[in-house]
């Protein structure tokens, strides 16, 4: 269980964090604040429950994994649950705090979910939050199995993952408020509902799509170092 419980934190700590900064601190820090948050959120769970699970935090990233050779669909399966679970327990504990300030309201202000379309920051269309999630998690992932892979410095991985989410977010918050994980979707989500829960689809389908796609193409040896030797 203790993969589990790994996998639950540190997803725990990417939504609350991640999310957080965008629902507390927004009008403080801006997109760019915003997006260091993700990062280090992700940074510091990589070396902190890294040793113990891989620091997935992520069903795609796992399902990319499970592409790729590196992991068997049962244990990917149980890492998603405890994600899944992390990111609802996250979202519910930010609705907690959020509400203890005398003007908040989830309807109004929102729970850091993600978007698409009119009245959702750049009001970006579907077609486009869609393409922007699948080839975002794609290069996420191709950066994840990279810097994870036999001859990769291992003690820079979480370094090269985090300011990979980092930018990512700089990019793609005023597209879709940036996904590439269903799990960090689904929690904000669940707890917006509206429009939200109606869109979560494409923040599931997406990133699955982009880091597959990703896994595959190691699989296959051409982004493998070991087969290229």
């Amino acid at each position: 269980m203790k993969k589990q419980i790994a996998e639950f934190i540190g997803t725990f700590t990417l939504v609350l964090l991640g999310c957080g900064s965008a629902v507390i601190a927004g009008a403080d820090i801006g997109l760019t604040g915003i997006s260091f948050a993700f990062g280090l959120a992700l940074i510091g769970m990589a070396y902190g429950i890294g040793p113990v699970s891989g620091c997935h935090i992520n069903p795609a990233v796992s399902l990319g994994a499970v592409a790729a050779g590196r992991m068997e669909l049962g244990e990917a399966i149980k890492y998603i649950i405890a994600q899944m679970a992390g990111a609802i327990a996250a979202a519910a504990v930010l609705l907690l705090i959020a509400n203890g300030k005398a003007d908040y309201s989830v309807a109004e202000n929102g729970l850091g979910q993600n978007g698409w379309g009119a009245g959702y920051l750049g009001e970006y269309n579907i077609f486009a939050a869609f393409v922007f999630e699948v080839i975002a998690t794609f290069l996420f992932m191709v950066v994840i199995l990279g810097a994870t892979g036999a001859g990769a410095p291992a003690q820079f991985a979480g370094l090269a993952i985090g300011l990979a989410l980092v930018v990512i977010h700089l990019v793609g918050i005023n597209i879709t408020g940036v996904s590439v994980n269903p799990a960090r979707s689904f929690g904000p989500a669940l707890f917006a509902g509206g429009t939200a829960i109606g869109q979560v689809w494409l923040f599931i389908v997406a990133p699955i799509i982009g880091a597959v796609a990703a896994g595959l193409l190691f699989k296959s040896g051409m982004l493998n170092a070991d087969e290229q030797q």
